[in-house]
């Protein structure tokens, strides 16, 4: 798949209408019809989720995949459902959001410098993409990343596979990616060097298996960001 899209406006428009993994379209779809009963009265969003947040950002945000009844449902990444409510109540806290709660696509939240994505634009069976799926999706990611990179300056990737899903973007982008490629973890952290220095830090993933069991704090959670904004000079 060739994306050739020339804003990240393009861009959004164009990922809310593939179609190229027909297990995530089938499951996707299913997902928005028959509907979680709390959420009975709703119509379901349905389709891919584009990035969320300014087309000059300096901070980016990547996460795993949509959740099949919050931003499936919304329309916007990590909105509707507890994993939202814990990240953009830490990005309130530390000065990227205008508010702490995001609840649909229409609710006047903004980000500040900050740009929200994902290696997966669709919600996956399980919250699991398989690999394939991961590398079909991958173009998206990297014409957003390309279409950031005059301002990008850092890069939070929330858990394991969305850290190994970017480090190839980033390579093929012109960032010089250590061999062996660095392992995720909790507060890791790379400086790459390229087109522009860029900052990459690790974060555990706002799950709730996670935010339940005290894996990963709101405290920690702030510290990663908090440490991403003064490095992208947000703070």
């Amino acid at each position: 798949m060739t994306v050739t899209a020339s804003s990240l406006a393009e861009l959004d428009a164009a990922v809310s209408e593939c179609r190229a993994c027909p297990r995530l379209v089938a499951w996707r779809e299913h997902v928005a019809a028959t509907k979680r009963a709390a959420f009975a009265g709703e119509t379901y969003w349905g389709r891919p989720i584009p990035g969320f947040g300014p087309a000059d950002a300096a901070l980016a945000i990547v996460g795993l995949a949509p959740a099949a009844h919050g931003a499936n449902r919304t329309g916007r990444m990590f909105t509707g459902d507890r994993s939202g409510d814990v990240l953009y109540q830490a990005l309130y806290d530390v000065g990227l959001a205008s508010q702490p709660t995001a609840t649909h696509r229409e609710d006047g939240l903004e980000l500040r410098g900050t740009r929200i994505t994902a290696p997966v634009h669709c919600a996956p069976p399980a919250n699991k993409p398989t690999p394939a799926e991961r590398d079909t999706c991958r173009p998206w990611l990297a014409r957003e990343l390309e279409l950031l990179r005059p301002t990008l300056r850092v890069v939070v990737v929330l858990g394991g596979f969305g850290w190994q899903a970017l480090l190839p973007v980033l390579s093929d982008a012109g960032w010089h990616v250590p061999r062996p490629r660095p392992k995720f973890g909790h507060g890791a952290r790379l400086t790459l060097e390229g087109p522009g220095e860029l900052h990459l830090l690790g974060c555990y993933h706002v799950s709730q298996q996670n935010t339940f069991t005290g894996r990963l704090t709101p405290a920690m959670l702030r510290d990663v960001l908090g440490s991403a904004a003064s490095l992208a000079g947000l703070d």
